[in-house]
């Protein structure tokens, strides 16, 4: 136990402590933002907290928690944890928001059966760069993503276009170059949620189903 304690303590030592009412850009890279506390693993210029989120986020009370191309950078086990850790951090009733690229565009976009020999080579190898390239680990479908952020005790789900919002918080916060898309089809996800009750239950079977369709067969 005692061993456990220094761990724990290392780790939040290398986390700045933030005041009450902080509003948090996790993953910002060269991309900061104004008014917030701008983290990210590099210390590149701007980043004002160099440190690992995938391993929590020792805070609480937190006014606002956002990500924009960060969560596919993350093992879906990962991101369902960093899902936990943000919901942990945040004031009752605060929101999250998130940004990633959607599953639905990519095979929409990418990927075609009818097409001739030399066009689905050219396919399988755009389509796997979408998966595979820019350090991505795993890309979300809205259904997916909708489900493990109110398995971690998330409601409300918002499903916003670019820059828009009714928070005034979260308005005109993207960053990331924009893609041709459709209101029907985004290329992108952009949802926010707000922090509700724990729903342990559920999180514990969307574990489960993770493990089993996936994790156990990336174990080999």
């Amino acid at each position: 136990m005692n061993r456990a304690r220094t761990l724990w303590r290392r780790f939040v030592d290398r986390f700045r402590p933030v005041p009450a009412g902080s509003r948090l850009h996790i993953g910002c890279g060269d991309k900061r933002l104004a008014g917030w506390i701008n983290m990210d693993m590099a210390a590149l210029p701007g980043v004002d907290i160099v440190a690992d989120v995938t391993r929590g986020l020792p805070y609480s009370r937190v006014d606002a928690i956002y990500a924009e191309h960060f969560l596919e950078h993350l093992a879906i086990d990962d991101a369902v944890k960093f899902l936990g850790a943000a919901h942990g951090a945040l004031a009752p009733g605060a929101w999250l928001r998130l940004s990633t690229p959607n599953l639905d565009w990519v095979w929409a976009t990418h990927y075609r059966l009818d097409g001739d020999a030399p066009e689905k080579c050219l396919l399988a190898l755009r389509t796997n760069r979408a998966f595979r390239a820019w350090g991505h680990q795993f890309l979300w479908n809205r259904e997916l993503l909708g489900e493990a952020l109110e398995a971690c005790g998330f409601a409300d789900l918002r499903w916003c276009a670019y820059g828009e919002s009714e928070l005034p918080v979260f308005a005109n916060v993207e960053r990331h170059e924009t893609y041709e898309d459709s209101a029907s089809l985004p290329h992108v996800l952009i949802v926010e949620a707000q922090k509700a009750d724990a729903q342990p239950e559920r999180l514990a079977r969307l574990n489960a189903t993770i493990a089993e369709q996936l994790l156990a067969h990336l174990a080999g």
